[in-house]
């Protein structure tokens, strides 16, 4: 059975690195430049499966995915970590005395920040994607110009790496979603996570009371983020992660949910990544 797979980027990304390591059936790898083309891809049914970046351990939540994973009723079916190593990449006999200008996604270049304090004279500037500018640099020859990029990207576009793990913060990792448009792949005896989104009542205590009955069911919170629901000035949704040892725990603690909320989805059950 052939696997489409969608990335954000291309071949020499970290979400072609997640592949790399995550998805041994994948016979092809669609490549888009936006989560907006990725999902898209999904949904016309291009896509049999999605990889989407959710958080960094250093710049924390990227909000918008988390509205398209709602909006566009995706569902959760697995996650990976991923340690980002940022290596600064030329084209061979080019030194970091010849570089005039480094160019990377603006994440990339802000974790890697420190590092170019050294060189005062090398302008940053922001593009699209990591391994796309590394794919340029060979294409185009660009002479005096270096990417910042994960390791694979100079090994598929013939660069050279001229510094190794130029990150501030040494310890950098992604969580990374794998999304498809229909539910669990799982059973229910190997599901020991879960995302759900909901919305609270505008009064003292709601969100204490969800959360209450969350630890009575004994599940673990491993991450909570508010997002304002647009069409509801000043109503916020609450999107959670939850852990738990028997999937009765989450099957009961939804039972309970589904009785206090008006307005309650649960956007995948899956098996809890390793860190």
């Amino acid at each position: 059975m052939s696997i489409k797979i969608a990335i954000q980027g291309i071949k020499g990304s970290n979400h072609h690195q997640v592949v790399r390591e995550r998805c041994s059936d994948v016979t092809e790898l669609i490549e888009c430049m936006s989560f907006d083309y990725l999902v898209d891809r999904l949904l016309d049914g291009t896509a049999d499966k999605g990889i989407m970046a959710i958080e960094n351990s250093i710049a924390g939540s990227i909000i918008p995915n988390y509205a398209l994973v709602n909006d566009h009723n995706l569902h959760i079916i697995g996650e990976h970590y991923l340690n980002i190593h940022h290596n600064l990449m030329v084209l061979n006999g080019q030194s970091i005395e010849d570089i005039v200008e480094v160019r990377s996604h603006p994440m990339a270049l802000l974790q890697c920040k420190d590092f170019f304090r050294q060189y005062p004279k090398i302008r940053l500037i922001e593009d699209v994607d990591t391994a796309e500018t590394a794919k340029q640099i060979q294409e185009n020859q660009l002479m005096g110009v270096a990417a910042i990029a994960p390791k694979v990207a100079a090994e598929l576009y013939g660069l050279n790496i001229i510094a190794s793990d130029i990150q501030t913060i040494k310890n950098n990792s992604t969580r990374f979603i794998i999304v498809k448009t229909k539910n669990r792949e799982l059973p229910k005896e190997e599901i020991n996570k879960a995302s759900i989104r909901f919305i609270t009542d505008h009064k003292r205590g709601s969100l204490a009371t969800v959360l209450n009955v969350m630890s009575d069911c004994n599940l673990s919170l491993t991450k909570i983020q508010s997002l304002p629901v647009i069409e509801k000035p000043w109503k916020y949704a609450f999107f959670v992660d939850v852990t738990f040892d028997d999937y009765a725990h989450f099957d009961k603690a939804k039972s309970l949910l589904n009785i206090m909320l008006d307005d309650i989805k649960v956007l995948g059950e899956y098996k809890n990544a390793m860190l």
